[in-house]
């Protein structure tokens, strides 16, 4: 099925799923009939609050049915979405808010005991005041090809960056991810990724929309309580990073998880032996792991029937329309119509990420195997180089994570007089080791250019809202 846009497909929903369940949150229950009603009044509400086509309004909030409301109804007024960080200070997000543009800021009033107090002279609207219900049913017309979102990227380096996206753009892509991850109508969706990341909007949201999939929104990731939800609510896809799996496996005692399906994963290493126990001490009947990024959404993927080897070792194939090439320094680099249409008011970065042959180059370093398989070997950033031999960190984590004390591993780059840089770790432990031991234990697994020379201990990794080790910070 073709739709110009998501309002157009999420306002199709009502007559293709009617009384089946959308959203189930808390004690709240949504049909489909329902969501859509509500997406008619929200748009309604905000065409009333000014909102015409193309105006930008931030959503700072976690996941939650309003978010969904929210969303879908600003989209359906013509409206540009732009998700904000919920772990952001306030200086963080109101840098996004004003660069953005938006006319409004939704929040959460209250969440996680933040104050979301928007900057000056942007309008504050708290998701749960009853805004999203005071408007009258209402759509403006909305092509495929105007932007539908800005998604600023997660940061780790720099200033986070506006990505353009456009309604066809994620419908097609978007589509085809509910295809390769095997979901299907009737599908029970527990959403732990959060909405304002492009897992949990797209992968998420709009997949569960396009599919006919009840939707769980899960605010803050709290293992028991999402064990609960998977046996109460019979779950049966449950996306996550690495992290979430590892937890399950450890942590779900005697409970019933026998509705649980679809497992959906990505990450640069995962270890083969957790996707072997996920998929043998799990119920899951299909695992995908795939290679995202805010600029080009879900660029590759594992199939169905691909070996455990595969699954943790590789990110799969491209997707269709998409091609991915691996530049003489090891970069990976992606073109195709999934490709942003440039980040929001910075040609000069635009120019940057996007050469004239239309590659975005990603910053991501892999190697492509003669299937076509794609393997991430880390940030092109991360590199270092010791002695005249290529480093790459995430590798070296890999390894460090093999040691049965070692919980966490981050490897960066540092200067050294006589290699020029040398890797040091920063280690969160399990059980007590000290770094004479770790190092000499490396040793004996990599080649000696790639063992780290100092391992500093820590208690936790300063981690962002997505779950990547902020390696600014380490240096």
């Amino acid at each position: 099925m073709t739709w110009e846009s998501i309002p157009q497909m999420v306002l199709s929903a009502a007559d293709r799923f009617g009384d089946a369940e959308a959203v189930v949150d808390g004690p709240l229950r949504l049909t489909f009939t329902e969501l859509v009603e509500r997406v008619r009044v929200a748009a309604g509400a905000f065409a009333s609050a000014g909102v015409e086509q193309g105006d930008r309004v931030a959503i700072w909030a976690p996941n939650s049915a309003e978010w969904i409301v929210a969303a879908f109804g600003l989209m359906t007024a013509g409206g540009v979405v732009v998700p904000v960080n919920t772990r952001f200070k306030a200086e963080e997000a109101h840098d996004i808010i004003v660069r953005s543009g938006a006319k409004a800021v939704l929040v959460q009033e209250g969440f996680l005991g933040l104050d979301f107090k928007a900057p000056p002279g942007v309008p504050v609207i708290d998701l749960k005041s009853g805004f999203l219900a005071s408007g009258s049913p209402f759509e403006r017309k909305v092509t495929g090809d105007q932007v539908s979102d800005i998604v600023f990227t997660s940061g780790t380096t720099g200033r986070p960056k506006g990505v353009l996206m456009t309604h066809a753009q994620t419908l097609r892509l978007y589509a085809e991810w509910c295809d390769l991850a095997g979901v299907r109508e009737g599908d029970r969706y527990l959403i732990v990724n959060p909405f304002f990341h492009i897992f949990g909007f797209k992968a998420g949201m709009v997949a569960s929309l396009i599919r006919g999939m009840t939707i769980l929104p899960v605010p803050v990731f709290d293992v028991d309580h999402v064990l609960d939800l998977v046996e109460r609510e019979k779950v049966t896809v449950l996306p996550g990073p690495p992290t979430l799996y590892h937890s399950l496996l450890t942590d779900r005692g005697s409970r019933d998880l026998s509705s649980l399906r679809v497992a959906v994963t990505g990450a640069a290493d995962i270890p083969v032996e957790l996707i072997r126990r996920v998929m043998t001490e799990l119920p899951f009947t299909s695992i995908m792991t795939g290679y995202g990024l805010t600029e080009a959404g879900t660029a590759t993927a594992t199939r169905p029937g691909d070996s455990f080897e595969d699954i943790a070792t590789t990110v799969g194939t491209p997707c269709d329309g998409v091609e991915v090439h691996i530049a003489d320094d090891g970069e990976v680099l992606v073109r195709g119509y999934s490709v942003m249409r440039g980040y929001f008011n910075d040609p000069e970065a635009t120019a940057e990420a996007i050469d004239e042959d239309g590659w975005l180059h990603t910053g991501d370093l892999g190697t492509l195997d003669e299937r076509g398989y794609l393997r991430i070997v880390g940030r092109k950033k991360d590199m270092f180089i010791v002695g005249g031999f290529n480093a790459y960190p995430a590798e070296i984590e890999g390894f460090l994570m093999e040691h049965p004390a070692v919980a966490q591993a981050a490897v960066i780059g540092v200067a050294d007089e006589r290699m020029g840089q040398v890797g040091k770790a920063f280690v969160v432990l399990r059980e007590p080791l000290t770094a004479e031991e770790l190092i000499e234990w490396s040793r004996l697994r990599m080649a000696g250019f790639k063992v780290p020379r100092s391992v500093e201990f820590l208690t936790e990794l300063p981690l962002n809202a997505t779950g990547k080790v902020m390696k600014d910070l380490l240096r």
